[in-house]
């Protein structure tokens, strides 16, 4: 055979080679998304990471198609990843524990956020606890961690949450500033920017939860049984979650016209504010948090004692975050580009 023939041959032959490559390639990009269902448990800034990775489009870069669905408060949410109709969400830590304790198996990977940007707003007669008393306080419902917070407040302040006020479940802060204002309740759990909002219309800061009890939030939970069947794609999501913490510190104004658009808030002091609080307080590397958790174990032992007998790290899976951090994948986030 001669030589001309010979890289003739190799010639097709490596673009024979070339043309598969890149059919592989091309079927790879084209592979469908896996979709997944994320809630969002109140329109307020607390939620912005997963707006936040779905509008850069990060959970896309990770092969994901996420839709993101508002629920009302933890209850509803625990209730919608058990049976399948979320894949993960926020969920107070103690309502994973009493899921769990009756069987169920929530676990929670991450928490975004070390404290609870919530507080109580009132009307300007009311000045202490004692003047709650036989008012109507509105949370977002029954079990969800605005309930929690401030029955465990008031607990501390000497009331009884379950017999001296009355609640009002009100799905989202933006309706529960409605109803202070138009005076269906007295007293009403508000986030920011839907506080601020709320002190401008006159209305005074009775508790801040972030003064009055040490309590982590906005967690990733899940069902152990994802983690068991497609841990790949519960990867893929935290790894996603997590640059978009990173995402959020970097882009300011990007950052701000999400929550903008979701909150449909054009207010730019209040978008300010909120991206100056929440640039703090997202953490960067966000390990499920497993200390100066007694509020939390007060509050199930209240209706399962044998909590006590239980360890945080029982409720947590701190694997993802773990991989992540010691991989060096975090910090090459924070590098300068």
């Amino acid at each position: 055979m001669s030589i001309g023939v010979l890289q003739k041959k190799l010639f097709f032959a490596v673009l024979l080679v070339g043309g598969f490559v890149a059919v592989a390639t091309a079927h790879a990009q084209d592979r469908p998304r896996k979709k997944i269902t994320w809630g969002v448990t109140s329109l307020s800034a607390s939620n912005w990471i997963p707006w936040i990775a779905k509008d850069a489009k990060i959970y896309e870069k990770n092969g994901l198609d996420v839709e993101l669905i508002l629920v009302k408060g933890s209850g509803q949410t625990s209730t919608a990843i058990l049976g399948g109709s979320l894949f993960a969400a926020p969920v107070a830590l103690p309502t994973v524990m009493l899921a769990d304790l009756g069987g169920a198996d929530l676990i929670n990977i991450a928490h975004t956020v070390p404290g609870v940007q919530s507080k109580l707003l009132v009307k300007q007669e009311i000045r202490k606890a004692e003047d709650l008393k036989g008012k109507k306080i509105a949370t977002s419902s029954l079990g969800s961690l605005g309930d929690f917070l401030f029955k465990y407040i008031l607990r501390k302040h000497g009331m009884d949450p379950t017999r001296d006020v009355v609640w009002i479940s009100i799905g989202t802060p933006p309706e529960r500033l409605q109803a202070l204002a138009s005076g269906v309740v007295d007293a009403a759990d508000l986030s920011y920017p839907a506080d601020a909002q709320g002190e401008r219309m006159g209305f005074k800061v009775l508790f801040d939860a972030r003064k009055e009890v040490v309590y982590p939030s906005m967690s990733v939970v899940t069902r152990r049984k994802n983690i068991v069947d497609d841990r790949d794609t519960v990867n893929r999501m935290i790894r996603s979650h997590v640059e978009g913490i990173a995402y959020f510190k970097s882009h300011k104004d990007f950052s701000m016209k999400v929550l903008s658009k979701y909150l449909r808030v054009n207010d730019r002091e209040l978008l300010e504010g909120s991206y100056e609080i929440f640039k703090q307080d997202f953490i960067p590397v966000p390990y499920p948090i497993t200390k100066g958790l007694d509020a939390t174990y007060d509050y199930v032992a209240q209706t399962r004692p044998e909590i006590r007998n239980r360890k945080p790290e029982d409720f947590v899976d701190p694997s993802f975050i773990s991989e992540l951090d010691k991989s060096g994948f975090i910090k090459k986030l924070y590098e300068p580009k």
